[in-house]
């Protein structure tokens, strides 16, 4: 047994390197920067919504510069000049260098050292000098046109109580984010769904059962492997997705330009959709399962029992539940990655999540990856299906803004 699990790891190494090897090759300058700036996101402490906001400022410079550079689809607002001639790799690093800089400070040496390691690998003359110029007028644009998106004004949280009267202290996240300028949307409501089910109804005891069997941290129904995809999708931050993006991004005959337009359309999708979800969330305000299950003695449902000392799987997020953020996120990515693949095989879809320790999975299919989210979020015991269900379809509807902002601009 010994000898077969250690040939069992070296096959999985030999597969692992096969892997990494075969998508450095593919890459190229946007899918590189993308790599780099979620680790300078990640290594930085930033929260997700921050760091989804700093790589959607930089992708969205980056597209402008790339296609301002290659004409190959329409101009966008920004205008920029057209840079013919320009090196799009100086441009791509110069862009998210000033970027960067700009939005993560924290990390100015590990910003410098990627900056200077990709501009060595561009020849020196007029058009690394160019390019250079070009990235940074673009992301000087972008930031310029993203400073007044609402997130220096900061949260200013209420919390509910009465006066004298003790309540947890710890503020919530993102009470604030609904009133960040979207992207795509007309406004942080476009997209708001109807309530979540009522208390007495079928549905309502249908996925409190469910969340209370499965997602307890001592749950006896929840298997290893959903345990596995459990621990999998509590990553929160937006490389665990960005991965999903390049297993398309890196396939053999992408041009540079096409992968710059899918990461800006992704990620001003996804940022959309925080924006969106946070808007439901505070406005519903609705109870997360360990609230519930709690609780249940007053929810005035007989199919429902209550567990005094239930907890869930995962430290529950500090928001309120109703819709799935998770959800949200992964329609927004399902809808554009969609788009792109279009109506041809799709290409495996991988990606890592660092919470589960460096573990990859993948999917035949976009459908089985936005709904092995939404059962994640169960098996954590932090979600309803019918919030899993409604932050997908949220999350769909906002991508498919972003397909028709992008991915439809075709000459």
């Amino acid at each position: 047994m010994i000898h077969i699990k250690r040939h069992h790891r070296i096959a999985l190494l030999i597969t692992a390197s096969s892997w990494l090897i075969s998508s450095t090759v593919m890459a190229d300058a946007v899918t590189d920067w993308n790599r780099t700036a979620g680790d300078i996101v990640v290594n930085a402490g930033m929260g997700p919504l921050p760091a989804d906001r700093a790589l959607a400022i930089a992708s969205t410079a980056v597209y402008e510069v790339v296609n301002a550079i290659t004409k190959r689809y329409p101009a966008s607002g920004l205008k920029l000049e057209p840079a013919s001639g320009a090196s799009t790799d100086a441009a791509i690093a110069a862009a998210n260098h000033a970027v960067l800089t700009e939005l993560v400070p924290a990390q100015q040496t590990a910003i410098a050292t990627a900056y200077q390691a990709a501009l060595s690998r561009v020849p020196d003359g007029p058009a690394k000098v160019s390019g250079i110029a070009a990235g940074e007028k673009a992301a000087k644009a972008v930031l310029a046109m993203r400073a007044d998106d609402g997130f220096a004004a900061g949260e200013n949280y209420r919390p509910h109580t009465s006066a004298g009267v003790y309540v947890p202290t710890v503020i919530p996240e993102a009470p604030h984010w609904a009133r960040i300028k979207p992207w795509l949307m007309t406004g942080s409501a476009q997209f708001r769904p109807g309530p979540p089910p009522s208390l007495t109804s079928e549905l309502w005891a249908r996925d409190y059962n469910e969340v209370k069997a499965l997602g307890g941290k001592n749950s006896t129904r929840r298997t290893a492997a959903q345990t596995d995809i459990a621990r999998f999708w509590e990553e929160v931050m937006p490389p665990i997705y960005h991965g999903i993006a390049r297993s398309v991004a890196d396939a053999p005959g992408r041009e540079i330009t096409q992968n710059a337009r899918l990461f800006a359309a992704l990620t001003q999708a996804t940022n959309d959709s925080l924006v969106a979800v946070f808007d439901a969330k505070y406005h519903y305000n609705f109870w997360r399962p360990v609230t519930a299950i709690r609780n249940a003695d007053i929810d005035g449902n007989d199919a429902t029992e209550r567990d005094p000392s239930w907890v869930p799987f995962i430290d529950t997020p500090m928001h309120p539940e109703y819709p799935c953020a998770h959800c949200i996120i992964s329609g927004a990515v399902g809808a554009v990655l969609r788009a792109e693949i279009g109506a041809g095989p799709a290409p495996a879809l991988t990606t890592v999540s660092r919470a589960a320790g460096g573990v990859a999975r993948n999917w035949k299919t976009i459908d089985d990856f936005t709904q092995e989210v939404a059962n994640a979020r169960i098996y954590d015991g932090v979600h309803y299906r019918n919030s899993g269900e409604v932050g997908t379809a949220m999350g769909q509807q906002i991508g498919e803004l972003a397909v028709t902002r992008y991915l439809l601009r075709v000459k």
